[in-house]
């Protein structure tokens, strides 16, 4: 899921093992560890593409990982709290941390030709940030905790764990058993992004958070926005089961022949979703929306993987066959250099046609060796096409 929705499962979590003792601090160092497995991909500058594309949801999401990171990050928790100097960590963390997002708002208002406002929104925020710290910290009454090593591990174990369980619910894939297994979960039932399932969670995050810790108000809102999240989540998986129904129906009157088939939703929403469905000789994709009227129209595309033969065995092609799924065409580009697209995924319009028209897609090139090498993915529309794209999602959305 998106970074936002694992920062707020993660303070929910965190509130849930240890908001009784630590209050707010909880929900922090909640969202800390909701957040620590995605940070895998601070790799991606020092290892190649297609490297930086398998490591992502792996180790990091395993089982294993918050296991041992509960030991690790729990540790490191509980000294930090013990440390003499833990009033200047904080204050110094906290001013880098507020300060980055001055220095965000300024850069924001100098790109858009409209210096004055940023510049005064930093410095209110920074006044505050200021007058805050030295409320918090000059007395040393913030360094007081209740919690114990434990306490801390079992909080990062939690956290470390419902992030990849969370995760296992979209279309990407996670690796939960690495590095005993590198099979990808997905159950496939919930957009990355999905404002139904995030925004009713943090909005009861954020009222609870302004309630003393310890009351009743407060754990009773903390826990409506995990029940509502989850049955939410609930939902999607039987939706999913109900859309898979219809898809089947549909290709039985359709007489459309078929070896296997994978549904998913598209972005941002639970309602409308795509198919890709494979046969020996074709794809056909396909995409329903709950309010459609007439029947499913299944576009079909080329497969293409003839253009890769003789290199089915390459390194690169292997990863990325089995990030997709063995879902994947290859098309050429204008450019003569091969984009190779996860099919799982669809296409903006159902059909496969240009090279941008398809969700997520990667470029490949042959080296002097044989050998290929990835230059780039993509994962959304292209530059440009945003509004357009997300227009289209709309209207397709409302049924045809």
């Amino acid at each position: 899921m998106d970074s936002l929705t694992q920062i707020v499962l993660g303070a929910a979590v965190g509130e849930v093992v240890l908001g009784k003792k630590v209050g707010n601090r909880a929900m922090l160092w909640g969202a800390v560890g909701g957040t620590i497995p995605d940070l895998d991909i601070i790799l991606g500058p020092f290892i190649s593409e297609v490297d930086a594309l398998a490591i992502h949801r792996g180790l990091s999401h395993s089982i294993l990982f918050a296991i041992l990171g509960a030991y690790i990050f729990g540790w490191l928790v509980d000294h930090f709290y013990k440390s003499p100097y833990y009033r200047w960590i904080a204050v110094t963390a906290w001013s880098l941390f507020f300060g980055s997002i001055a220095i965000g708002i300024v850069t924001v208002g100098i790109q858009n030709d409209n210096y004055w406002p940023p510049v005064i929104a930093a410095s209110l925020l920074l006044g505050f940030v200021i007058k805050w710290l030295q409320r918090r910290y000059s007395d040393g009454s913030a360094r007081l905790t209740q919690a114990s090593y434990r306490d801390w591990r079992i909080l990062f174990f939690w956290a470390l764990l419902t992030h990849p369980l969370l995760d296992c619910f979209t279309m990407y894939g996670t690796q939960l058993f690495a590095p005993f297994s590198d099979y990808r979960v997905a159950f496939s039932t919930i957009s990355v992004a999905d404002p139904a399932y995030t925004a009713p969670f943090l909005i009861c995050l954020i009222i609870a958070s302004f309630f003393r810790r310890g009351t009743r108000a407060r754990r009773q809102l903390n826990w409506a926005g995990i029940i509502i999240s989850s049955l939410y989540l609930c939902f999607t998986v039987f939706n999913k089961i109900h859309i898979n129904n219809v898809f089947e129906r549909q290709l039985a009157e359709q007489e459309i022949q078929y070896d296997r088939c994978i549904t998913g939703p598209s972005i941002l929403n639970n309602i409308l979703w795509s198919a890709t469905i494979e046969n020996d000789s074709v794809y056909y994709q396909g995409q329903y929306s709950m309010f459609d009227s007439s029947p499913i129209k299944f576009n079909p595309i080329a497969k293409n993987h003839d253009i890769l033969d003789g290199n089915q065995d390459d390194r690169t092609i292997r990863i990325l066959k089995w990030f997709s799924k063995d879902f994947y065409n290859i098309i050429i580009r204008k450019d003569g250099r091969l984009q190779f697209n996860d099919l799982r995924y669809g296409t903006f319009r159902g059909k496969g046609g240009g090279e941008n028209d398809y969700i997520f897609r990667f470029i490949i090139e042959k080296q002097e060796d044989n050998s290929y090498e990835m230059q780039a993915s993509d994962g959304g529309p292209a530059p440009g096409e945003e509004k357009e794209m997300m227009t289209s999602l709309w209207n397709r959305i409302k049924g045809n």
